[in-house]
């Protein structure tokens, strides 16, 4: 069985993937509802530009309860894999394969094309709040914390990697500093 530390808490108990599966349903019942799509328009219509039109298979990592992904891959075989069950049992309800798995795992799935998004942490917002003694992230869901510059190094050896910073009103501004979101996309070398 699988285990992991969640960051942040040094010395906590290791968690398994049932205890992380019943973490991320309490949060998604509480904090974010039955088919929540943060920054929806701007997500729906990058995702959709980078999968491209119907005919493909699609791999929704994180995929939740697939609210996301009815939104953008219309046509398209889906195949959902999220560590909350409860979840994925909403997105079966959608006609999405869903695969329960921890996402630091390896996957069984060949390389291709993906597209992902990950909320920019290094945002003024969540530097302000860690200087103020918070946790620049409240969301137990996002394990990881990741700045553009974190995104670019994880796809070195990728193809085509597009990234954007998206959602929020002062991003023209600076979109490192006011972005809530990274979507991005690239394809890996056969």
């Amino acid at each position: 069985m699988y285990f992991r530390r969640f960051p942040g808490q040094l010395g906590s108990p290791e968690v398994s993937l049932e205890q992380l599966s019943e973490r991320y349903a309490e949060h998604n019942r509480v904090e974010r509802g039955a088919g929540f799509i943060f920054a929806g328009p701007e997500r729906v219509e990058l995702f959709r530009r980078y999968v491209g039109g119907p005919g493909r298979t699609v791999l929704d990592l994180g995929c939740r309860d697939g609210a996301l992904t009815q939104a953008y891959a219309g046509g398209n075989e889906i195949v959902g894999v999220d560590a909350d069950r409860e979840a994925l049992a909403e997105a079966g309800k959608l006609g999405i394969e869903t695969r329960w798995a921890d996402l630091d795992d390896a996957l069984p799935f060949a390389d291709g094309t993906f597209v992902a998004s990950v909320p920019n942490a290094y945002r003024l917002k969540n530097r302000l709040r860690f200087v103020l003694g918070r946790k620049p992230e409240e969301d137990p869901t996002h394990l990881q914390m990741f700045s553009p510059n974190d995104i670019r190094a994880l796809l070195d050896g990728f193809e085509d990697v597009q990234l954007h910073l998206i959602a929020g009103r002062l991003v023209p501004l600076h979109a490192r500093l006011f972005a809530n979101d990274i979507v991005f996309s690239g394809r890996k070398s056969r």
